[in-house]
């Protein structure tokens, strides 16, 4: 009985294989497109991509066009091309915009492009070309039933932003007293706590930067010290309002004392 199904099997692959092949090199394009879309229901997605790239500039503007657009771009998604996938999404939904596939692959051209989002470490620039596709969808989709995943993926993408933006900040002040990047690390903080108000690194990076601005105090030159253990003490000051618990006050509070007493010294 094994045997009799092991040749059963090899009958049909062999079939399977001979029918591609022959497509492959067959002249008509509806010989192409039929066994493409076997090919594609298969799960032979490699085989089926190659099938209808012969054939996509012939079937424009006929009837079955619209269903080989959106397998031809799925065949992609499928095999992780996603950057090609994204395009072909793309192109459908302007190509379709009235389909009943449109809502499905205007979505699946955002899912490509967030497939793509980098580590955080790494340039974003995939990461914002994610978060745009998304936004879109969901502003043209509101009621989608694919509004739930969007939503998390973009929650999922901006957190990705808020850490690599919060590195840099932490990085610039953790090289600040060896490099001289105070100004990088307090523009850094800065731009941070603007575009990320409601961050978890929020006290963290309000700490990096009174240390940060502290320290520029310290190292500066008679003339310009008043004015930068003034902006340090503010920075402090706003530590202190927003989180008045902070694990950083301790410290802060002991460096704020030993200052007092090093300018009572010198007077």
């Amino acid at each position: 009985m094994k045997h009799l199904f092991y040749i059963l099997f090899l009958f049909i692959t062999l079939s399977s294989c001979s029918e591609y092949q022959k497509a492959l090199k067959s002249e008509e394009i509806s010989d192409k497109f039929s066994v493409g879309v076997k090919m594609y229901e298969a799960g032979k997605y490699n085989k089926a991509n190659r099938l209808f790239q012969q054939i996509v500039p012939n079937y424009r503007g006929k009837p079955q066009a619209e269903k080989l657009m959106f397998l031809y771009a799925d065949t992609f998604y499928q095999t992780e091309d996603f950057y090609s996938a994204g395009y072909q999404y793309s192109r459908f939904v302007t190509a379709y915009p009235k389909s009943e596939k449109v809502e499905e692959a205007a979505y699946k051209s955002a899912l490509a492009y967030y497939k793509l989002s980098p580590v955080y470490s790494k340039n974003q620039e995939e990461t914002y070309e994610a978060l745009e596709k998304l936004q879109l969808f969901a502003n043209i989709y509101p009621d989608s039933k694919y509004l739930p995943e969007v939503n998390t993926m973009v929650k999922e993408l901006d957190y990705k932003l808020e850490k690599k933006a919060f590195e840099i900040a932490k990085q610039y002040g953790r090289i600040a007293p060896a490099m001289g990047t105070f100004s990088a690390c307090l523009t850094s903080c800065n731009n941070f706590l603007s575009e990320f108000p409601g961050s978890t690194f929020k006290e963290e990076v309000m700490y990096i930067r009174y240390a940060t601005a502290k320290e520029l105090a310290d190292k500066s030159v008679p003339w310009k010290k008043e004015e930068r253990t003034k902006e340090a003490k503010e920075f402090l000051d706003i530590l202190k309002n927003t989180f008045p618990n902070s694990r950083f006050l301790e410290d802060s509070n002991q460096e704020v004392s030993e200052n007092k007493v090093e300018e009572g010294e010198t007077k």
